[in-house]
Order: C-alpha cells, then structure tokens, then sequence
C-alpha cells in the first residue's frame, strides 16, 4: 500500500526521531543533536547521532542513515506498512481510509483468526486432559517441561474424528469457515465432514505478530501415514511465506544480531529451552526465497544449521543457490553443520551447551561453502577438469545480481582457483626439461627488454597496462572527484521523468554505480518513489531537496555533457525517455563489465604473462575504451 507524502510528511513533524529512538538508544545532548551508542554495532565511543530538526539519525560506524520509518524498520524488522501504522498511532494521524474490498477481506481474515483461536486453545485443553496423557509423556520424555509447553502453546488433537468439529460448532464457527482454516476435511465425495488433525501433538504456528494462522501435527502412532502434517494453504496460511517461531525469535535475534535457521519444530524448542531464543524453522519444506529474505529481516547473516548427512549436506547445498541471486552487500549467510546423525537437540543433550555454541562460532560463510562443493567434489588432475571446474564455479557467481558483490566472489573464486592450481604448476616447471621454463614471445630472444623469471614478463608490459588502467574513466570516477556523463543520463532522466520508475524501477535498482553517493541518491529516489503518490520532476526534486542533495543535484547537470539526447529533457515524452535510458542503461553495463573482464584479464597475466593472456588484455583494452566513447543518441546508439 503506498501512502500520501502529506501523511508521512505530518507523522514525522509530529514526532522527533529522539522520541523512537531514545526507546532503543540512550541518548545524550550535544548541541543541537543528540548522540548515543550505536544500536547496529557494538562500541566503546558513541558515533551515532539523532537531530531532531533534520529528521534524521546517522550511525557513523556502520553507516546507516534514516527517519523514524527506517529506525524502526532496521531495529525491529517491521515492514513500510507496520512502521507506519505503528507511528501514526504514535502521533494520533489518522490513517487513510481502505477500499471495500480491502475491508471485506480484511475482516474474512479477522474472522480465519478467531477461529484459530478457539482451535488453539481446544488443542491446549486437550493436552491436560487424559485424553493427552500419552503425549503429555513423550514430550516430558523429550525433555519438555510443562512451562516449556505451555511457553510455546503445544496441545494435543484427540482420535476422534469430530472432536474438533463439534467443539468449533457450538462456539458459533460454520462449517465453511472450519474448511477454510484448514481445520476439517470435506468435499463433495465426502458423506460427513471430519477433523483434519487426529491422535496428534500440535504446534501452532504464529504470524510475525504472534497470531495463530496454521498448525503443525506430529503423529502419535507409527501407524498414522504422516510422521508430520501441515495446515493446508489457506488466506491465513502459505507455508512457504513463514517462519516456525518468528514472532517470538525476532526481537531475540535483533538484539543479538543473529539468527540460527534449524530443520523442525523440536529443533527450535530444544534450541529455546538451551537460551537460544533467536531460533526458527521453515515449515517441512526446504528454505524459499520469502523466507530467507525473513531470515536478512532478522539479521544480516542467518546461520542455516544443517545435519552433518548426505541429507543436510544436500539441503545446505540447495540454500547456497537460493540464497546467491539475492546477496547485496553486508547480506549473506553462513552454515553451521552439526556432527553427522545429531541433530541440535540430540547435540545439546549428549554435550551441553557449549558444544553447540562451538558450531555456531565455526560457522561456514557462503563462498567458503561454495568452494566445498564444488572444488573438494573431485579431483583435478587435467586442464580439462579444471577447465570444467573453473566454469562451474564462474557460472555460480555469475547468478549474483548485485555487481560489486559479483565482482568479489570472483575475485575471491579465482584467488582460490590461483592456489589449487600453484602446486600443480611448480611440478609442470620443476619437471619440464629438469628445470625452469621461461616464456618468450615469439620472434623474441633475451635481450635488454627481458629480465629472468619463472615467467620472464616483458619488463614494462605490465606497468604500460597500469598506467593505461589509471587513466581510464573507471579510474577517475573511483577517485571521487567526477561523475561520467552516463550515470549522470542515468540520473537526470529519471529526476525529469520520475513516472518512469513504476516501469524501470528494477533496472534502476540492479545498476552499478563508480560513486557511492549515486548509490546513496539511487536508495532515496526509489525509497520517495515507493512511499508517495505519483511525482511529477518538482515533486521528486523537492524531496531530494529536503535531503540536502542540492550539490549532488547540480554536479549531475554539470556532469551532462551530452545535451543533445532528447529524450532527458523534461519535455520529452515519457515512452521516449524510458526507451533512451535503456539504451544508457545497456552501454553502462557493458561498460562495467568490460572493466570485470579486464580486472579478470589483468590478474591472469600477473600469474602468466604469456602472449595469450597479454592479447586478451589488450583486447579487452579497446572493447573498454570503444564502450567508453559510446553515446546514446535519441533514436538510437552510435559511435
């Protein structure tokens, strides 16, 4: 839901920052600002600030910058839409009225609720009754005290096929609305309805604000077919869009700044029970996308804790390529792998504590993850082979979208490749002719120009190749003190044309910048975007405004020094405009990733400076400098 800028604008005159903040933070004042120790990092020496008549905080040693909406969405993990309910209801604003349907399916959802209200405590009933004892006793046995119960709401579904049913029935619960919270089973082809959990130990499911939207079952009898079984999917309830325990992990693991991901509902409680109270579980299926990005909501870098089997390997294996397309700088994850045939709970029992705590500080991040399943799989002993692994692991870092993270994985991936290979080129030397093998360009003898060495690299070669890189356009944006008049296009079209955005917003979002203040404009021109009503350009301008990006604002035109694309003009039409910024947009990315290859290129020829490598350099040399002088023109691309 987007809401008006007059809204937001009124919640923030309404109330200070230091008010949300000072919540979380204790705050001192120091002139006209307020300042505290940083609630991201942990400090000695207060470098977080809050002013009051700005609007905004900063946190210097992580550099988080916000409003209150952006406060309370870092520290607590609340969507948009909940920090803004959340403060509305702070300042007294009324918030804007729904439409009809959104009104009848909210209150269809407050009705599913309730209903899973009364299941709830029919369930927990049921478990201190004698009905229950049987269940009562495999979890004492587990280890479960009756507190530890209770705290997590577990009950017990009877044998009987109607208990549920009745009970519901005379609570005033229809049998439709019994249907759609996946309670009972019925159909055309079934003569009488029946309970959809029987002769089960129950584990309510919470939505992130606590409320019961879905059950698990665990199966008392081995003759029951389903060891586990899940509420259906139903308006509540879609079991790849939530995490077990969420609501109660959540502020345990703000606070900590860690989240431990684990395979079942036992898991978690034996994790609880251990004073891990930041623990959650998917729901009987591997991770999806939704829930990981749940997990980042929580913290930056989830621990998946993984059995030590081929099953957990495998599980551990299918999150590293979940989790790739969406990493973004300080967003990752790591694996903590238990000794194989433990689980956390069987962990904790045989070894306490400690013994759990030792996985988790040994925790495997992603690239270290990636590296074992894809180099420790085999052996490498032919180019062929480790041609083929080279592929493998390029083509897995190839899924990242973000281009600076991209880059370092392979970075990284090819300084690992460089180590795996060292040995195997020592022998090649060692053994080749009974000694060193030096390479000479052909046409080439040893001579002034040439200097002994493993590799006998041209001397100058390389330093021309450096020096050619320093005055390369990358490297002047890199050093902060200009902006190239493409990112400058990038820019300015869409501050003219900012309707734009509901059709380009995702290129916009994926697109590298050489300054990180362009990517800093970038977040808040989509953040206005988001948050407001359409803007027409003195709209979008007037909010950058606000913001004190009037220098950047200008050094933008300055930097735009191809006036002649029609299509950036405020005047021009908007089909225009988005048809030549895509042209931009294509040619920057070219561009950067001619500057990957030649990155690529230039560490390839300092391992070996063969004739081979330096052409490749050189090639991609001209491609780069040829991208460089591209421009957009408004009916297309020339040179």
């Amino acid at each position: 839901m987007k809401f008006p800028p007059s809204l937001l604008d009124e919640i923030r005159a309404r109330v200070p920052v230091s008010d949300i903040v000072g919540k979380r933070v204790k705050l001192q004042k120091r002139g006209r600002e307020f300042v505290g120790l940083s609630p991201f990092n942990s400090e000695k020496t207060p470098s977080f600030t809050v002013n009051d008549q700005k609007g905004f905080y900063h946190c210097f040693s992580s550099g988080k910058h916000g409003d209150i909406f952006t406060f309370l969405i870092e520290t607590e993990g609340l969507s948009f839409p909940e920090a803004v309910e959340r403060l509305a209801n702070v300042a007294g604003v009324e918030m804007p009225q729904r439409s009809v349907e959104a009104e009848r399916q909210e209150k269809k959802r407050t009705g599913l609720l309730s209903v899973m209200e009364l299941a709830q405590g029919f369930f927990s009933q049921a478990l201190q009754l004698e009905q229950g004892a049987q269940a009562r006793g495999y979890l004492l046995d587990r280890g479960l005290t009756t507190k530890t119960q209770q705290a997590y709401g577990l009950g017990f579904a009877p044998a009987g096929r109607y208990d549920l049913k009745q009970f519901l029935a005379s609570e005033g619960v229809s049998q439709e609305e019994m249907v759609e919270a996946g309670l009972i089973i019925a159909g055309q082809d079934i003569a009488v309805s029946y309970d959809r959990f029987r002769n089960r130990i129950m584990f309510p499911i919470s939505d992130i604000k606590g409320r019961v939207i879905a059950f698990g079952a665990r199966a008392m009898s081995p003759d029951q077919p389903a060891k586990y079984l899940n509420s259906p999917e139903t308006p509540l309830f879609h079991k790849g869009h939530i995490l077990y325990n969420i609501a109660r992990a959540r502020k345990a693991a703000y606070e900590q700044g860690k989240v431990i991901a684990v395979e079942g509902y036992m898991d978690v409680i034996a994790l609880g029970m251990a004073g891990y109270d930041n623990a959650v579980a998917p729901l009987g299926t591997a991770l999806t996308e939704d829930q990981l990005r749940l997990l980042w909501r929580m913290a930056p870098e989830p621990i998946l804790c993984f059995d030590g089997d081929k099953a957990g390997l495998k599980a551990a294996y299918r999150a590293i390529d979940l989790a790739l397309p969406m990493l973004a700088p300080g967003q990752s994850i790591c694996f903590a792998i238990l000794p194989e045939g433990l689980d956390p709970d069987d962990l904790i029992r045989a070894q306490g504590r400690d013994a759990f705590e030792q996985i988790l500080s040994e925790a495997t991040p992603l690239i270290r993850m990636l590296w074992r399943r894809e180099a420790e799989s085999d052996a490498w002993d032919t180019p062929e082979q480790r041609a083929l692994l080279e592929r493998r692991l390029m083509a897995s870092a190839g899924q990242i979208a973000d281009q600076k993270v991209r880059r370092h994985y392979e970075a990284d991936l090819a300084n690992r490749l460089n180590k795996l290979w060292q040995p195997a080129a020592v022998n090649y030397r060692q053994n080749f002719r009974g000694g060193t093998r030096m390479f000479r360009p052909p046409g080439k003898s040893r001579g002034a120009n040439f200097r002994p060495g493993l590799s006998d690299r041209p001397v100058g070669t390389r330093s021309q190749v450096s020096e050619a890189l320093k005055k390369s356009q990358l490297a002047r944006n890199q050093q902060g003190w200009q902006i190239a008049p493409r990112e400058a296009l990038l820019f300015v079209t869409i501050i003219n044309h900012p309707n734009m955005l509901d059709e380009i917003s995702d290129e916009f979002f994926s697109l590298e910048f050489s300054l990180p203040e362009l990517d800093r404009l970038r977040s808040l021109i989509l953040d206005v975007a988001a948050s407001a009503q359409p803007l027409d350009k003195l709209g979008l301008k007037s909010q950058l405004l606000k913001q004190n990006y009037a220098p950047l604002l200008e050094r933008l035109e300055t930097a735009l020094t191809h006036k002649s694309d029609r299509f950036v003009q405020p005047e021009a039409l908007e089909d225009d405009a988005v048809v030549g910024w895509r042209q931009a947009a294509k040619l920057h990315l070219r561009a950067f990733s001619l500057r990957k290859e030649l990155n690529a290129a230039e560490l390839a020829f300092g391992q070996d400076s063969s004739e081979e490598n330096f052409k490749r350099l050189t090639e991609i040399r001209s491609q780069l400098s040829s991208a460089d002088g591209m421009e957009v023109q408004g009916d297309g691309v020339s040179s």
